[in-house]
């Protein structure tokens, strides 16, 4: 099979689908990998690391896109990358297509085979191809909210872990998956007091075995947002439905309850987000203020370490990727369960019921 490598266009994205080490799998198992010129740099890969590792390099993303089977990147295309996409060609990436009717009606169109990291699903109810992203995010969160708490940035003024003789500053996390864990864990490292919300207790049991005493579960409901949005000075956004738009947990309505300079850093922006008052951000301009509240709401987080981020989602995509190239994806999904979870627009048709009933549509097919 051939596989293309293109070069992230999404504003601020540095990471790139595939190291070096990916395409030296690759091409031992008989498979072509183009990769446009430039495309690693940004996470410290470059053309030579590329080539010595078997691919070759083409100039541009439209070259890219014309000669391969597969493409393999990280961020769902954006306009400029609509019209590249082929019939039948497999897309394999980051969709979150829940989050945008745009981008869901124009692969539809497109009519190529669109499996999204997001919704591959294994035997435990877990997304392998989401967990290291969502890792990354969640430690992440704590150190942008850490630092957009400052007040030359229009925060509180807070020092997350205090100091003797000063209280130190207090975390909401809404959500025990992933990215409420690893938030938790960082600010608690932080000496931070945390509170973690969810509805699931299997969770909260989990958390409240393995953090230290100063992170608390409660379970979460309206009733206990409201009540501690009043007094935290970091709220961290970490809730997940599996292919779905995420629930509004926090409304516009709240934000007058919460302390001027209260930091909201909402990681489920790629699901839409948790707040009603969520809209995706950039590296170059990441926070805007509503009511005096600073909002964080890169769609990216991870993109800032892109060195990391890149190794971290290779090791996990690697296999499925090496799977839909020796056996076609027909197959691979066929023989694998949790690939096929993946699948979520096939030749013009939405497979995903969750796209579907985000959009409140009854069915799309092209």
């Amino acid at each position: 099979m051939v596989i293309g490598v293109p070069k992230e266009i999404k504003n601020n994205e540095s990471r790139v689908g595939m190291t070096p080490a990916g395409v030296f799998e690759l091409v031992k198992n008989n498979h072509t990998v183009y990769v446009q010129s430039g495309a690693g740099d940004g996470s410290g890969f470059f053309n030579e690391d590329y080539q010595q590792a078997g691919a070759i390099i083409l100039d541009t993303i439209g070259q890219v896109y014309a000669i391969s089977d597969m493409i393999v990147k990280v961020k769902e295309p954006i306009r400029e990358e609509y019209e590249l996409i082929k019939k039948g060609q497999i897309v394999f990436t980051y969709f979150h297509f829940a989050s945008s009717e745009r981008l869901t009606m124009a692969m539809v169109e497109s009519k190529a085979i669109c499996i999204a990291y997001e919704t591959v699903e294994d035997d435990e109810g877990t997304l392998p191809l989401l967990t290291p992203m969502s890792e990354v995010a969640g430690r992440m969160a704590i150190q942008q909210g850490a630092k957009y708490l400052e007040k030359p940035v229009k925060g509180r003024g807070v020092l997350l872990g205090g100091v003797p003789g000063v209280p130190p500053g207090r975390v909401l996390v809404l959500g025990a998956g992933v990215v409420g864990i690893q938030a938790a864990k960082m600010a608690a490292g932080l000496g931070a007091h945390v509170t973690i919300l969810d509805v699931n207790m299997k969770r909260l049991r989990y958390v409240n075995d393995v953090m230290p005493p100063h992170v608390v579960t409660e379970f979460s409901n309206e009733f206990n947002i409201r009540k501690h949005i009043k007094n935290h000075d970091l709220i961290i956004g970490g809730v997940l439905l599996k292919g779905a738009k995420a629930p509004n947990l926090i409304t516009k309505d709240m934000l007058k309850d919460m302390h001027p300079g209260t930091v909201i850093v909402d990681v489920a922006v790629d699901q839409g987000g948790c707040v009603e008052t969520t809209r995706p951000t950039t590296h170059e301009n990441p926070t805007y203020i509503i009511d005096d509240v600073v909002h964080y709401c890169v769609a990216n987080m991870p993109g800032a370490v892109p060195y990391t981020s890149t190794v971290a989602l290779t090791n996990v995509t690697l296999p499925y990727v090496v799977k839909l190239a020796n056996l076609g994806w027909k197959d691979a999904c066929e023989k694998d369960a949790s690939l096929e979870k993946g699948l979520n627009i096939v030749e013009g048709k939405v497979v995903y019921k969750e796209i579907i009933e985000a959009f409140q549509w009854e069915s799309v097919e092209a």
